[in-house]
């Protein structure tokens, strides 16, 4: 562990950049999808 306040980040400004992307949903984590396409048809028949 480091004694760095911005740790793992090099700088607070580092730090900073990287919540504002994933604030801004530049970054995503990958998961199984749980909308379906409008084109794709219910299968509730």
């Amino acid at each position: 562990m480091s004694d760095r306040e911005s740790f793992p980040f090099c700088s607070p400004r580092c730090k900073a950049v990287d919540l504002n992307r994933w604030l801004k949903g530049s970054y995503v984590l990958p998961g199984p999808e749980t909308d379906r396409p409008p084109s794709e048809p219910d299968d509730e028949s």
